[in-house]
């Protein structure tokens, strides 16, 4: 963050969530109460100011009582409006959906609210160093390894570098169907403002700012972290329609189609449904979707979200895509969709990750980056270039974190804007023909072809701390695989349990 303001106000903020850790208040659930106070007194600012004031929320539940209230009656007060929101509908209400007090100590909620957010004028700090303060606050909140929060949380670095790439415009829609806190929202607004802010329309204005900018996030608490995440940088309208929708993105086709999507959907491989059976014991049913717009049925999460980022995409659409390694090889339903994809689609790009940048452990994923074209004949792919970042590349999320500059030559090489044939290849760059890659068994896309110098160099090898680094990661990635496994044994299990006598 450059600001100083932006800095002063998040350790400003941040110094009290230690207080309260020790009352058992996780670093995500801060966050969480901190974005209800804070939009209470955004709303208590917005109906003071002497230029046009706007109640946005009834007096009975606004910022003015809790001010008002002390000891156990502030306590009463803060869950009857955090109650009485939530039945609002549009912003407030995905906001405040199913919120809850987290602070129990009457004593630590009004230090909260009298001295660590009162004393602030949060209307008339710029919006760069609100948005920047809360981002700030989110990120730290991913760092909260128990609290499961950084599944939700893209490397900044890496978000911006995907949206370099796509070049987003006034004239886009832009959507993530598994928006998480809004990082790639932000980031493609944040783009537009940056390289198109002094020359934008009122109209252009009035559209980014009100339904052109758009996310799906199924987990509420994280939903209202994107809402209030896109309030604070100007996007939206605190009592107007909700841009962030609270749902499943995978149960039903597209509302719409768009001509940008940017999305990590949610690690984890398959989709399942939570059973209760009459003994009270819980299991869980994979559940593969069914959907006219898909080309395979499968329970593969990240498949899903390949299937129903493509058919939201409009003619001449593009996408840029999180997606962990299983996605390139898996056969089956995996093998139909990336033949499909490469037939169908322009798939041209291929940005393979190196391990360490996730919060979520052993982690590898890569980013497809492919464009929507008319129905034709020809197979639509022609060459994947792909960009192998992964070997002999050594992340870590404290000691070597990443950062921008360490995919410039990536965002180099694909050359954002411009005609891909003037693309070159270099030592880490490579193109495959449409022929090449029908011609892999199973259309397997995970390519490799760089040697990695710690298996040929004794003295390449990787310090000690980062080598136990990687194996902790592959132990995680080996763990999830078997809890897929599991949890699919037991549905088999349990359907032969349940089934005719």
């Amino acid at each position: 963050m450059s600001s100083p303001d932006s800095r002063r106000l998040v350790q400003k903020l941040w110094n009290y969530c230690d207080v309260l850790r020790d009352d058992g208040v996780s670093t995500i659930d801060y966050v969480e109460q901190l974005t209800f106070l804070l939009f209470l007194k955004m709303a208590d600012e917005r109906a003071r100011r002497p230029l046009r004031p706007e109640q946005i929320v009834p007096d009975e539940l606004s910022w003015q009582t809790l001010l008002d209230a002390e000891g156990d009656a502030l306590e009463v007060q803060y869950r009857h409006i955090l109650t009485g929101l939530a039945r609002e509908e549009g912003t407030l209400g995905t906001i405040f959906r199913k919120a809850q007090n987290k602070i129990q100590d009457p004593a630590k909620l009004k230090r909260l609210i009298v001295d660590l957010i009162d004393k602030e004028e949060w209307s008339s700090t710029g919006v760069d160093v609100k948005g920047d303060a809360y981002e700030e606050l989110l990120a730290k909140g991913a760092e909260d390894t128990k609290s499961g929060a950084g599944q939700y949380f893209t490397p900044r670095a890496l978000t911006v570098a995907m949206v370099d790439c796509m070049l987003p415009t006034p004239d886009d829609t832009i959507t993530d169907p598994a928006c998480g806190t809004g990082g790639f929202l932000l980031a493609a607004f944040d783009h537009i403002q940056r390289h198109h802010g002094s020359s934008l329309t009122p109209d252009q204005r009035r559209r980014l700012a009100n339904g052109a900018i758009t996310g799906t996030e199924l987990v509420d608490g994280t939903a209202r972290l994107a809402a209030m995440n896109m309030l604070l940088h100007g996007i939206g309208i605190p009592n107007g329609p909700s841009l962030i929708s609270v749902r499943d993105s995978l149960s039903r086709e597209p509302d719409r189609r768009v001509s940008l999507v940017l999305a990590n959907p949610p690690f984890g491989r398959s989709s399942s449904i939570r059973m209760i059976g009459e003994d009270g014991r819980s299991t869980r049913e994979e559940r593969e979707i069914e959907r006219a717009d898909f080309w395979a049925t499968t329970a593969n999460k990240q498949l899903n979200f390949v299937q129903h980022i493509a058919s939201q995409l409009e003619i001449d659409g593009r996408a840029a895509v999180v997606l962990p390694d299983n996605v390139l090889f898996e056969g089956g339903a995996g093998e139909t969709i990336r033949r499909r994809l490469l037939k169908q689609y322009d798939l041209h790009t291929l940005l393979r990750l190196p391990t360490g940048i996730f919060y979520a452990g052993g982690v590898k994923a890569n980013v497809l980056f492919f464009e929507r074209k008319r129905a034709r004949e020809e197979p639509w792919t022609q060459k994947l270039w792909v960009y192998d970042f992964r070997t002999n590349q050594h992340f870590t999320l404290k000691q070597n974190p990443l950062r921008r500059e360490h995919l410039q030559d990536f965002v180099d090489c694909y050359l954002p804007g411009k005609d891909r044939s003037q693309r070159v290849e270099t030592e880490r760059f490579r193109a495959f023909t449409y022929e090449e890659l029908i011609a892999r068994d199973k259309v397997n896309l995970d390519i490799t072809w760089l040697k990695d110098a710690s298996l040929e160099d004794a003295d390449a090898l990787l310090p000690p701390e980062v080598i136990a680094q990687e194996i902790v990661e592959d132990l995680q990635s080996a763990l999830r695989e078997f809890a897929a496994i599991a949890d699919a044994l037991s549905a088999v299990s349990s359907h032969r349990d349940t089934g005719p006598a």
